[in-house]
């Protein structure tokens, strides 16, 4: 099984393109999710949270546990040991999941299968991927699809930003990059040529 590793700054389309590859019928693990899924409520990484980030973590009227994320990013984001603190209780928890979905796509003899990891460069995660995608576009371009779509402010994406790897590191690295600034169809055509070459 061919495991390719998807990733791309905030903003840079790499939605877009993991769904094309589900639309494909490529089994696509989706780390944002996963962290999602953990930090829902009552999700299994929210009693380490609640006891890293006193105040983070709050309950429902079910006696869940809650995260107020709005809480926790303002904690982590201008804070670089704190979001140390942070990315060891969950990575760990991320990898299991990864793990668990490459073990199931390869019961279900899965010829291609999709890491899509935000910081897959950053945290090493190219080591365990048979080739790395790129989504790129121009900073102008990125900065705009985030301040359209996200509850940010400019501050909160810069500092975002300023712990991601600099895209043209990230295209250096890539095997392939997939330009999302010029059109929605243009990036399509480039992630169905990949997918046509992957299964050649």
């Amino acid at each position: 099984m061919q495991v390719i590793g998807l990733t791309g700054g905030i903003g840079m389309g790499k939605s877009t393109a993991a769904a094309a590859f589900r639309r494909a019928h490529i089994p696509v693990f989706d780390a944002d999710a996963a962290v999602h899924a953990l930090q829902a409520p009552g999700g299994r990484a929210l009693r380490a949270i609640a006891a890293a980030f006193p105040g983070t973590v709050g309950t429902d009227a079910t006696g869940r546990r809650v995260l107020d994320r709005a809480a926790l990013r303002s904690r982590v984001l201008a804070d670089p040991a704190a979001l140390q603190r942070l990315e060891a209780i969950v990575h760990p928890m991320v990898r299991r999941a990864e793990e668990q979905f490459l073990a199931r796509a390869r019961r279900a003899s899965a010829r291609i299968a999709v890491l899509d990891i935000p910081l897959l460069l950053e945290a090493g995660g190219d080591r365990r991927v048979d080739r790395v995608v790129v989504v790129s576009a121009p900073r102008s371009v990125q900065i705009g699809r985030v301040g359209r779509r996200r509850r940010m402010s400019s501050a909160q994406i810069r500092a975002v930003l300023a712990r991601q790897m600099p895209d043209a590191e990230k295209r250096r690295r890539a095997d392939l990059v997939v330009h999302t600034g010029l059109s929605r169809h243009h990036a399509l055509r480039s992630i169905l040529r990949l997918i046509r070459d992957l299964r050649a």
